[in-house]
């Protein structure tokens, strides 16, 4: 990749609709006197999904039981893996797990537990993706290569016109291929699609190896000594593809489904036509708001648009601000992008799936 990559800008206008609603969202906790960051529920959350994942991981390796109770385990743990990057790793990326440095720190390298970089995802997700929001060419979420088209501003294939039928099975294979493909693809290359990776430094390069290492050991090495390699393959494949799914489908909701934007920069100023918020809220949609169940597995990223506009805000809040911005955005009439219910955000990115593999 060229040095001289350069990143589209976004306009910058006076009274701008992002400094409206940190205005009035912070208010909101100025008068409530509440913090922004996370509460005791979500410090019980945290210590609850962790212990849950060693006691399923210690019995399903040490304790020996009818192969259907370690299927169910298996289906289990690939859940709550999914449900600590939702609800510890991600709030702790941001920032906004606990007003302590050090406390976001822990929650954030809680990703090194399940095998992942957080180097390499904090570039991602925290500078790429919540920057460049479906902006195809530089949000590697929406980069799949040829076997998905994503963006209407990428390559059409033949074989696309099946992709919303075979993308439940390619969604199981998010984690896995992150782990062992995509975190070294990025490490090797320095770069992130067309951008390159910050410097590393030896403290950043050593973290790779050994959260690799222990992954190695912890999840294929010790597991195939202790329960055969037949045994190992079967859990691990469940345990991988059930999180990987997860992983996937709460991520691919929150911004390719109908009506959703995918932005182009400008070819003269290489500017992205809406300011920061109205980008972020024309790329974002909501689903199933109501559901505290939802809520309380996906660690509020059902509330996407408001993580978009405020990833420092922790998600216990989410419900809270929701209704301010729903406001801010009826005023600058701005279309508040909703699903009622997970079913139907489902059924939305299948159609907007079929409709990329069809037409132009």
């Amino acid at each position: 990749m060229s040095s001289t990559y350069t990143a589209p800008k976004f306009p910058v206008v006076k009274n701008s609709l992002h400094s409206e609603l940190r205005k009035r969202v912070y208010q909101y906790f100025t008068d409530n006197k509440i913090n922004p960051t996370g509460n005791g529920k979500l410090f019980f959350k945290a210590i609850l999904l962790i212990t849950v994942f060693a006691a399923l991981y210690i019995h399903l390796i040490f304790f020996h039981s009818i192969w259907y109770v370690r299927l169910i385990e298996a289906v289990v743990l690939g859940g709550v893996i999914a449900a600590i990057g939702f609800n510890v790793m991600h709030d702790g990326s941001h920032g906004s797990f606990s007003e302590n440095k050090w406390t976001n720190k822990i929650a954030a390298h809680s990703i090194s537990m399940l095998g992942a970089n957080h180097f390499l995802w904090n570039m991602k997700h925290n500078m790429i993706h919540h920057t460049f929001t479906n902006v195809d060419g530089v949000d590697d979420d929406i980069e799949i290569g040829i076997l998905m088209r994503m963006a209407p501003t990428q390559k059409r294939l033949k074989g696309h016109r099946f992709q919303h039928i075979y993308f439940w099975f390619l969604y199981m294979l998010l984690y896995i291929f992150w782990i062992f493909f995509t975190d070294y693809k990025k490490y090797f290359l320095q770069k992130i699609g067309d951008v390159p990776l910050k410097k590393m430094s030896a403290k950043d390069h050593i973290s790779f190896w050994v959260v690799k290492v222990y992954h190695a050991a912890v999840f294929v090495v010790i597991p195939i000594y202790m329960v055969g390699w037949l045994a190992w393959l079967v859990g691990f494949l469940t345990i991988t593809c059930v999180a990987g799914f997860v992983l996937s489908i709460v991520f691919q909701l929150a911004h390719t489904v109908e009506q959703t934007e995918f932005p182009v920069a400008s070819i003269e100023e290489h500017k992205l036509p809406d300011e920061f918020a109205a980008h972020q809220i024309k790329t974002t949609a909501n689903f199933a708001t109501k559901s505290k169940l939802v809520s309380w597995l996906v660690g509020g990223l059902n509330f996407q648009i408001e993580h978009h506009l405020f990833p420092k805000i922790s998600h216990v809040h989410y419900p809270a601000i929701s209704n301010i911005i729903r406001t801010v955005c009826s005023e600058y009439q701005l279309q508040y992008i909703e699903y009622p219910t997970t079913r139907k955000a489902i059924a939305a990115h299948v159609r907007f799936l079929k409709h990329m593999g069809r037409y132009d």
